[in-house]
């Protein structure tokens, strides 16, 4: 059986040749290894990466082996995204107030040094949210590029009582250097073939301090055009709603949901479809044999009218329900 690897993976190994130190190499591994699509065609490859892994940890020190549970955090939910940002802009705080997670919240910098997960409701879905180190040039995580390349999306936050715009050019600057670009592509990155392009979310944080409001609108008539920009204070509690909308906006994601014939549709169980997705890439979420022997199916939502009979390359849309018959 092929293997079929995806490009991302031949990516990661391409990182994996060029790396230098065993951190380095082993996050590649991780990379390749999370990647990789499980099924009979991938088990050779995958024990080979986990022996590669193991030997380079025991050749590693021991601080290096302990790190290793940072590396890669399995996506869970609807999507995975990254937070950013420099430090002391309020992260951390963010993500206690919107997930079940626990980092470390203070008001001195550099208090988180690790990836912290979490799972944000937004109405009948969860999102995956990673808390991470502060994003500053002289003292990247070897382990964090990767991370940012296999999120699906990414927060940036940045302190609106504190000159946010050149917070963000510096933002900037770190992820072009990790070949990652956010916001509206620009003629130069579509030549640019290693440029990793994520969709972004701009949370101006702090909003409740002096001088905020006024720095925020310095940074959204600036980045508007490019990014979706909003404010929030994660300490009182400002705009925290209105972000879990925003961030589910950008993802640019649609909740689909199915129905057996004559029964109820499954409302909190929905199929996370890319946005543009079509009734057959729906039928290959719900298992890979419903997208070969798909005869029929009826749309409730965005068809002309409800229960109407559907082909394969119909474009499905958010609430969409989906009566499969094969």
């Amino acid at each position: 059986m092929p293997a079929n690897l995806p490009p991302q993976y031949f990516e990661a190994e391409k990182e994996f040749r060029a790396a230098k130190t065993a951190p380095e190499k082993i996050a590649a591994l991780e990379e390749m290894l999370a990647i990789m699509p499980k099924h009979k065609g991938t088990d050779h490859l995958r024990a080979e990466l986990r022996r590669r892994i193991a030997k380079l940890t025991r050749e590693s020190d021991k601080k290096a082996a302990t790190q290793r549970a940072s590396m890669v955090i399995p996506k869970e939910g609807a999507a995975q995204v990254v937070v950013i940002g420099p430090p002391n802009v309020g992260k951390s705080q963010l993500v206690s107030r919107v997930t079940n997670a626990s980092p470390t919240v203070a008001e001195y910098p550099f208090t988180t040094h690790t990836a912290t997960p979490g799972m944000m409701e937004f109405e009948n879905i969860q999102i995956q949210l990673i808390d991470t180190p502060p994003l500053v040039s002289h003292s990247t995580e070897y382990w964090l590029p990767p991370m940012l390349r296999r999120a699906d999306a990414l927060l940036v936050v940045v302190d609106l009582s504190n000159d946010p715009l050149t917070q963000m050019e510096a933002i900037t600057r770190q992820l072009e250097s990790l070949r990652i670009g956010i916001g509206t592509k620009q003629a130069e990155e579509e030549q640019t073939p290693f440029l990793h392009h994520k969709k972004a979310l701009v949370i101006g944080n702090k909003i409740d301090l002096e001088g905020a409001s006024q720095n925020y609108t310095a940074l959204r008539d600036k980045y508007q055009d490019q990014l979706p920009v909003m404010a929030i204070s994660a300490e009182k509690g400002i705009g925290l709603e209105e972000m879990r909308l925003k961030t589910y906006q950008m993802l640019d994601i649609i909740r689909v949901y199915t129905k057996a014939p004559g029964g109820k549709p499954e409302l909190n169980d929905p199929i996370i479809l890319e946005r543009g997705s079509t009734l057959e890439d729906a039928a290959a979420e719900v298992h890979k044999d419903f997208q070969a022997r798909l005869k029929y199916a009826r749309v409730w939502g965005s068809g002309k009218h409800d229960g109407i009979m559907v082909k394969r390359d119909h474009v499905l849309e958010d609430g969409d329900i989906i009566e499969l018959h094969v």
